[in-house]
């Protein structure tokens, strides 16, 4: 009877980084993932994950969360960011909102604060 290769990810090395064992899992950046305004999916996810890491919001798991969620929800996640985990696709999502910077809000903001009188060279 042949063994069967099981597509998990090997076990997490002792002090490997969170961000490290989520994008072991990610797809390779070769023609499986589109690109996403210039950067790939995996890329952008690496850059979320490492920022949220730079700023310490990986550095400990301790606490856990559980809610009932759409498949349908997660399915698309999951084939829009390439993330096989529920855990990691739950950690992505959180780290995308904890580091959002509201630029749309604030732009909406400055509607019309510009004074009329202001010289644009146009």
């Amino acid at each position: 009877m042949a063994s069967e290769t099981s597509s998990r990810t090997p076990p997490k090395a002792p002090g490997a980084r969170s961000h490290n064992r989520l994008s072991s899992r990610l797809p390779e950046a070769s023609g499986k993932v589109a690109t996403l305004k210039g950067k790939s999916k995996a890329g952008r996810i690496e850059s979320v994950m490492r920022s949220a890491e730079k700023i310490g919001l990986l550095r400990e798991k301790d606490r856990r969360i559980t809610g009932r969620i759409s498949s349908e929800l997660i399915h698309e996640a999951k084939a829009r960011t390439g993330i096989d985990s529920d855990t990691d696709l739950i950690a992505f999502a959180l780290a995308n909102i904890a580091l959002e910077d509201n630029f749309g809000e604030v732009f909406r903001s400055l509607e019309g604060t510009v004074d009329p009188e202001l010289d644009l060279e146009f």
